[in-house]
């Protein structure tokens, strides 16, 4: 059984172009301090679970007037029954995107070869010499360079938080080789509040000056750059 440990159940943001339910899974291999999701990511903090039953049984009702559904956690690819419930969902005629943070390129190729999953959004946490230190976790930077590849071969978004300090505009060089060739990228904001380390619940992001000049970079290796 996958576990849950959140759902909203209507969204407009989390899968551009659907309304879809988004359900966030329990548990991950990051430690990033600037999450917004501690009780998903902290042993000490994790939620309680919500039955996978009972989300199946609130999706089979929404057939119809949802588009799909997003699946965020935590990190998704952890849960060894994902490709199992996600093949409910799809039994439903849902959509299904998937976000995860590319450190399992098994199961993401897994969900692709058995056609479960539709769109892919993967978190680029900065170029490959900074992950250990983002992400706060020894990371194996092979598996992120593998997910990467895999990913581009279904319809895709790769995104990275920045947080003032943790980037520079130059790191975005690095990242752009890292995802060159892909359809979409999304540089994003950190936005202040409750966060995995206290000492990001203040943190600032690039200025706009500095997120242009980052945009204009990765303009230069992907099809489509936007900032959220």
């Amino acid at each position: 059984m996958v576990a849950i440990g959140g759902i909203v159940k209507f969204s407009t943001v989390d899968y551009p172009g659907y309304v879809v339910a988004s359900i966030f899974t329990i548990g991950c291999n990051m430690r990033c301090g600037y999450c917004h999701n501690p009780e998903l990511v902290l042993p000490e903090q994790l939620a309680d679970t919500i039955p996978e039953h009972e989300i199946l049984e609130f999706l089979a009702t929404r057939v119809g007037k949802l588009d799909g559904v997003a699946i965020s956690g935590g990190e998704p690819t952890m849960q060894a029954d994902l490709p199992q419930f996600i093949a409910k969902i799809k039994a439903m005629g849902l959509r299904v995107k998937l976000d995860t943070n590319g450190t399992n390129p098994g199961m993401v190729q897994k969900l692709i070869t058995e056609q479960l999953v539709d769109f892919i959004a993967m978190d680029i946490k900065g170029p490959l010499e900074k992950y250990q230190q983002i992400a706060a976790r020894p990371i194996d930077t092979d598996a992120i360079q593998e997910s990467i590849r895999i990913i581009k071969s279904v319809p895709h978004e790769f995104r990275t938080t920045i947080v003032a300090g943790q980037l520079e505009v130059s790191d975005f060089t690095g990242i752009g080789k890292l995802v060159k060739g892909a359809q979409r990228y999304a540089l994003q904001k950190f936005v202040a509040g409750r966060t995995v380390s206290t000492q990001f619940a203040g943190a600032s992001s690039f200025t706009t000056d500095e997120m242009d000049a980052a945009r204009r970079i990765m303009q230069r290796y992907v099809a489509e750059c936007v900032v959220h």
